[in-house]
């Protein structure tokens, strides 16, 4: 009788983790073990697959494909900079000056622009910034301009798609870890004469670290693996790393270097995550709680 009441006892939580496993298992796990073992395929003189790691060295050996790397990894770090210097005013004001009235209308006001699909926000700002956009016309008008200027096309407008794109991502954490913020010691440190800038360092930015971490984490997941963004805004000067894997896919119809391609953005942006949370002393267990 102990075992049946035991095994009616898991039966919720097992119904409820089998679509979830499932998931994880049919279309995250497989098809990453399939890539992993086209990875270390390449076909040899005779038109045989055998097996080898110069798919992981051609990254190596074509200088276009690490410079692209890091250059796509240095504007991941900078997305996840500015994000981050938005995203925590905001999410500041929303915990902590804002009326508790309009905090719920104000975090709303931050999804709304989510709950389209990143393509259709991303041709948004195509449409403002082009030469015969909105911004444009506007600048004409007012006589601040004298012909149409360009804006898309480039890293500024790329980096702003980015930034906007993965905003909510860093904002979400910043309100949970906030909102825990004592309101006295805030007030405590204005009544000892301590400076706006002071309060930020030593206060709330201490706080808001597990915030900031994950945030940042998920913003240069998101930023580093983008395709559309960089793509659409950023024109044929602005390589990413990510067209790279495309074009390996989709236009040479070479899966195995593909493969390698994806797996090593996959492990060293890992590295990349793990020495940033050993510079900020965070541990990735108290990063995901």
């Amino acid at each position: 009788m102990k075992t049946l009441a035991e095994a009616k006892s898991k039966l919720p939580l097992f119904i409820f983790l089998t679509p979830i496993l499932l998931w994880l298992i049919l279309l995250i796990v497989l098809p990453h073990l399939d890539l992993l073992r086209m990875s270390f395929r390449i076909e040899n003189d005779y038109g045989d697959m055998v097996w080898s790691v110069n798919n992981y060295l051609e990254f190596f050996r074509e200088p276009i494909y690490w410079l692209t790397f890091t250059r796509t990894a240095l504007y991941a770090i900078i997305v996840t900079f500015l994000t981050l210097c938005i995203s925590l005013p905001v999410a500041f004001y929303i915990t902590k000056v804002a009326p508790p009235k309009f905090k719920g209308f104000l975090s709303l006001l931050l999804l709304m622009p989510f709950w389209v699909s990143e393509l259709v926000r991303i041709y948004g700002w195509m449409i403002l910034l082009r030469e015969s956009g909105v911004v444009n016309h506007f600048l004409l008008r007012w006589g601040v301009l004298r012909q149409p200027v360009e804006m898309l096309y480039n890293d500024v407008a790329m980096t702003m798609g980015l930034v906007y794109t993965s905003m909510l991502f860093m904002v979400v954490p910043l309100l949970s870890v906030l909102d825990s913020l004592d309101d006295s010691l805030i007030e405590a440190a204005f009544d000892l004469g301590s400076s706006m800038i002071t309060i930020v360092w030593k206060i709330i930015i201490p706080h808001a670290m597990p915030g900031i971490a994950s945030g940042s984490i998920v913003v240069f997941m998101l930023s580093l693996g983008n395709y559309l963004t960089p793509n659409l805004m950023g024109g044929k000067n602005s390589l990413w790393f990510t067209e790279q894997i495309y074009n390996q896919f989709i236009a040479s119809f070479n899966w195995n270097q593909g493969s390698a391609f994806g797996f090593l953005l996959l492990i060293i942006s890992s590295l990349i995550i793990f020495v940033g949370l050993k510079l900020t002393k965070q541990k990735l267990s108290g990063v995901i709680q």
